[in-house]
């Protein structure tokens, strides 16, 4: 009995030997495709080895830091486990996990925590909302303003990660918590200002009020933010916004007012102040000019106290005869009596002629 041809040999027939009678081709065929199967099968575990290997290589942008995870926890303590820009390279899942974390890029949540209902679709376009009847608390969002009125206020907070390592594994969601602070701080500012300070006098205040309470909020809860600027919206509840633009243009009305009467008042203030000068200029001038001739009289008089205290009689004469030549400037006939040296009055003894004057004939032409 042949046990060769019993049995065959299990790797086939050796190189160079020739099938047995009852061996047929399809089997060597089978043989030979089994054993090339093999050889792709152990390429490819091969390549997907390189795969696997070569797909834990990542990029790290340059406004953006990255963490792995190895195991859920961060590979490093610290700073140490901060990644810098550049190319890295992790175990792929679930081994490593890598947390990509943009340190520059300016991020933003929005509040709406007290605004009024609105689609998706009126949210982009700006539209807004009819007015109903009433607020619907289950779907439309409001604050309530320190003198007791409703308003809607929304806002969006925009900010940036100071602290990558904080702000990613002390919270669940730092966004959402971040938001939490932003709802809180819209609810508790409108709290302590009046609906006419929120709506027109002092806007910048109450955002300025709306920001820092974000700010201690986060800073109090150590998020690794900064917060970069935010903006605040208002309105009038829908059903009485009427109301409210008639008292708005009622303002504006009285500050227009306003503002004409404090102009008229300036320009009656300017024109009574140049007045004023003008009349205080011509006072100083008078007063120089008067001043001035007091003191050339006051020098003259002293030049002439000389003279006069060394002829007293004959300054006085002259001084006489000189004033009566201005006083009887239009007199035809002028008679003048000096006193006399011993001090007695002089006598005039005129004689007039009472008859009118004859008239003379008119010439012959």
């Amino acid at each position: 009995m042949n046990h060769d041809h019993d049995h065959p040999h299990p790797h086939g027939p050796e190189p160079g030997h020739a099938p047995a009678p009852g061996e047929d081709a399809g089997s060597l065929a089978l043989e030979a495709a089994l054993r090339s199967s093999f050889v792709i099968v152990k390429v490819a575990m091969v390549a997907m080895v390189f795969l696997f290997f070569g797909s834990g290589f990542f990029t790290v942008g340059p406004q953006q830091q990255a963490v792995i995870l190895r195991f859920g926890k961060p590979v490093g303590a610290g700073q140490q486990a901060l990644l810098g820009a550049g190319l890295h390279w992790a175990f792929p899942y679930p081994i490593d996990e890598r947390v990509i974390i943009p340190i520059t890029e300016v991020q933003k949540v929005s509040s709406t925590v007290g605004w009024y209902y609105q689609t998706a679709e009126q949210q982009a376009a700006g539209e807004d909302v009819p007015a109903g009847q009433s607020l619907e608390p289950g779907r439309d969002g409001y604050v309530i303003t320190a003198d007791q009125n409703i308003i809607h206020v929304k806002a969006t907070l925009y900010y940036h990660i100071d602290d990558p390592l904080r702000y990613v594994f002390d919270f669940t969601s730092a966004s959402n918590t971040v938001q939490n602070a932003l709802d809180n701080a819209l609810l508790y500012s409108a709290a302590r200002f009046n609906v006419d300070d929120i709506l027109l006098l002092d806007q910048p205040g109450f955002k300025d009020a709306v920001r820092q309470r974000a700010a201690d909020l986060t800073d109090r809860q150590r998020m690794g933010i900064t917060i970069d600027n935010c903006e605040v919206d208002h309105t009038a509840p829908q059903r009485l916004k009427a109301d409210f633009d008639r008292v708005e243009a009622a303002r504006e009305k009285r500050n227009q007012l306003l503002e004409e009467a404090k102009s008229y008042e300036n320009q009656v203030l300017s024109r009574a102040g140049a007045s004023a000068v003008t009349i205080t200029n011509l006072a100083v001038a008078e007063r120089d000019n008067y001043v001035k001739s007091l003191k050339a009289e006051a020098r003259r008089f002293t030049e002439l106290l000389p003279q006069y205290q060394k002829y007293p009689n004959l300054f006085a004469q002259l001084k006489l005869a000189e004033a009566m030549s201005g006083i009887l400037t239009n007199v035809q006939d002028k008679i003048y009596l000096p006193e006399r040296e011993d001090g007695k009055p002089r006598e005039l003894r005129l004689m007039l002629n009472r008859e009118p004057p004859e008239q003379k004939p008119a010439a012959n032409p």
